[in-house]
């Protein structure tokens, strides 16, 4: 099971934490670039508009919260990516 994958099951894995490093390398594995914005704003591109991820760094913690586990399951199905 390559880095990836092992990533994306523990995404998938509602149960299990995932952190902000964890979604960044995830998201650069499937071709998206980070893009930074304001704040603790970031954007990550993959060249389709309509795939752009929107989210804000996760702070003062590490770990992302439930509900953006569960919109980026979303977005990635969405897209196909998963």
């Amino acid at each position: 099971m390559s880095k990836q994958e092992k990533l994306l099951a523990k995404l998938l894995n509602r149960q299990a934490g995932f952190t902000w490093q964890e979604l960044t390398a995830l998201l650069g594995g499937l071709g998206y670039r980070q893009l930074e914005g304001s704040g603790s704003r970031v954007k990550f591109d993959n060249g389709n508009p309509q795939a752009m991820i929107n989210l804000h760094r996760p702070h003062p913690g590490n770990e992302l919260k439930a509900y953006v586990k569960r919109q980026m399951i979303e977005q990635l199905k969405a897209g196909g990516l998963i």
